[in-house]
């Protein structure tokens, strides 16, 4: 048996949730349709489910990280409820031009930089090549491949993509949901 793990890297805003914009309380987070099923033959399959998520909402003073943390907290309690594991959930709270003092630079961890990525696949010992991530915008698929993530993954979301979005991607499709009937 391999000492490396596969992983299911998801976006949050968009992937996860419809993205409302900044969304920090659980009574506005609305899960996609379909995603716990879809995680959970990702998770039922050997895959280790890890969030990465930019979230300048923090850095731009919108909501606390303490706040963040107790959504995170619930959502993960939503995933457990519907026997899914999430291995764990990384966040970017900067912005290198739109934050408060704090928060403000120029990170190696904002999508479409690496670094939550890279985190993820050492702490949780990551085969990349097996590996597949999936975004709503083309930072995502950026990160992705200068992480060398083995399937890069575009969810329409509801918004429209440029040729560059496009072809960044392994594959596009309407919603996570659909994942598993492409990729299981």
């Amino acid at each position: 048996m391999s000492r490396f793990n596969k992983a299911l890297f998801l976006d949050r805003d968009g992937v996860v949730n419809i993205d409302h914009g900044y969304v920090y309380e659980p009574d506005k987070f609305e899960f996609v349709p379909g995603v716990f099923a879809a995680c959970k033959a990702f998770v039922d399959a050997g895959y280790k489910l890890i969030i990465v998520t930019n979230q300048s909402g923090i850095g731009r003073g919108y909501y606390s990280e303490a706040d963040f943390h107790i959504l995170t907290h619930w959502m993960i309690s939503q995933f457990a409820e519907h026997q899914v594991t999430v291995a764990d959930v990384y966040f970017c709270p900067h912005h290198p031009k739109k934050a408060l003092p704090a928060y403000l630079k120029l990170c190696d961890c904002r999508k479409p930089a690496a670094g939550m990525l890279l985190q993820g696949i050492a702490e949780h010992h990551v085969d990349v090549t097996q590996s597949i991530m999936v975004g709503d915008k083309l930072s995502d698929m950026q990160a992705a491949s200068k992480a060398a993530i083995g399937t890069r993954v575009l969810v329409r979301s509801g918004q429209k993509f440029d040729a560059l979005a496009i072809d960044s991607a392994d594959y596009v499709c309407d919603s996570l949901a659909d994942l598993p009937a492409l990729l299981l």
